[in-house]
């Protein structure tokens, strides 16, 4: 396989994941405003927060994967995410009356990390 075959592999992979992320958090997100019509603007601001998450995520995996660096990198590839959506997120959140500092935006990312992770160790190997 290719050096470049095995970017395109992980960035699939990443790609999976995050639409398989995406795919449970915006219906959650539309039934529970349904049920609770006040909550939409706070729930809303939650699912773009999470969404930035994602997005910030996949962008620094495929950054790292691209250098092929993408093992053992993790505190710094966290930086980079908190560095890229931090301010955007805590403020998100803040409009939904969460108060964010730098330490909760970390446990968030490890959050949709670990989501993205299950969902990659789940798909089969390609035979």
């Amino acid at each position: 396989m290719s050096f470049i075959s095995v970017l395109e592999k992980i960035g699939k992979e990443f790609a999976k994941g995050l639409t398989w992320a995406v795919s449970y958090a915006v219906p959650v997100e539309k039934l529970a405003a349904l049920l609770f019509p006040s909550a939409a603007p706070e729930l809303n601001a939650v699912v773009s927060a999470t969404t930035l998450i994602q997005n910030a995520v996949l962008l620094v995996e495929q950054k790292y994967a691209a250098a092929g660096v993408a093992k053992g990198t993790g505190t710094q590839k966290l930086a980079e995410v908190v560095q890229l959506a931090g301010d955007s997120v805590t403020s998100l959140l803040a409009s939904a009356g969460i108060k964010a500092d730098t330490a909760y935006i970390q446990k968030l990312v490890s959050a949709v990390v670990s989501i993205l992770n299950v969902q990659s160790a789940q798909e089969p190997a390609a035979a």
